[in-house]
Parts: structure tokens; C-alpha cells; sequence
């Protein structure tokens, strides 16, 4: 089953700033997954036992950016591996959050990574169309 971009779900908005609506286990797999802080169901592993998941959900907080502590160690390591595998900062996103808000965000990414060739979802991690499988530069 793969997926066309069609609405702006601000539910998809990990709380350490990543739009899950672009992750390959969400917009390229049969069984998609329903994004962090929804059911486990078809999501990975590494994702189930997140650290940055489980610290929001003790100190009862919706996003990483509303903590006293941010950025913390495990968002500073994410962003560092997002920056050199993804060329993607996770706190620039946060930061947009704050400033424009959450909508305005999911706008904003539906643009960034929409396909042209048929209006599928661009994968961030490996940049290829939920649709055509077409590869992006």
C-alpha cells in the first residue's frame, strides 16, 4: 500500500522534531506505522524502545523543546546523525515549530517533500517516492 500525501497531520510530529509522515517505515511499507507516539504496530525497533519517547512521556510533556533541558543529549546525538545521514536538523524543525507553529510546519514539509513527478511522499531517509519509487537529489 503505498501513500500519497493528501493532508497535513499534525499528530505525525515526533516530540523530538521529526515529521513521521516522511519516515520510510510510514510512507513506503504495507504495514505503515502510525508515528511516534502512536501504536507500535509496524513501527522499528529502535523507534518502540526510544529514550527521547519514553522522557517526555515522565515528565509529561508533548514536545522536547518545552523542557528546561533541551537540547539534551540524546536530541544533540539524534540531530547529529540526522545532520550527517539525512541533511536534516531536527532542531530547525522544532525551532519553525515554535516560531510558525505546528499546521503551518506540516505545510511547509508537505511541500518539501512531495514528489513532482506524481504528488507521493519523498522518503527522508533514503529520498525516494512512496508512488514511483523515483529517486530525489
Amino acid at each position: 500500500m503505498k501513500m500519497k500525501q493528501e493532508n497535513t497531520d499534525i499528530h505525525m510530529f515526533a516530540p523530538c522534531g521529526m515529521n513521521c509522515i516522511v519516515c520510510y517505515k510510514h510512507c513506503c511499507h504495507k504495514q505503515p506505522c502510525a508515528g511516534c507516539l502512536n501504536s507500535d504496530l509496524g513501527k522499528p525497533e529502535h523507534c518502540r524502545k526510544c529514550r527521547i519517547k519514553d522522557c517526555i512521556k515522565e515528565k509529561g510533556l508533548k514536545y522536547c523543546f518545552e523542557c528546561s533541558d533541551y537540547p539534551c543529549k540524546y536530541i544533540k546525538n539524534l540531530e547529529k546523525s540526522y545532520k550527517k545521514r539525512y541533511e536534516a536538523s531536527l532542531l530547525e524543525n522544532s525551532r519553525f515549530v515554535q516560531a510558525y507553529g505546528l499546521e503551518s510546519f506540516m505545510i511547509q514539509q508537505k511541500a518539501k517533500y512531495t514528489c513532482p513527478h506524481c504528488g507521493g511522499i519523498i522518503s527522508i531517509h533514503d529520498r525516494a517516492c512512496s508512488e514511483c519509487q523515483k529517486k530525489m537529489k
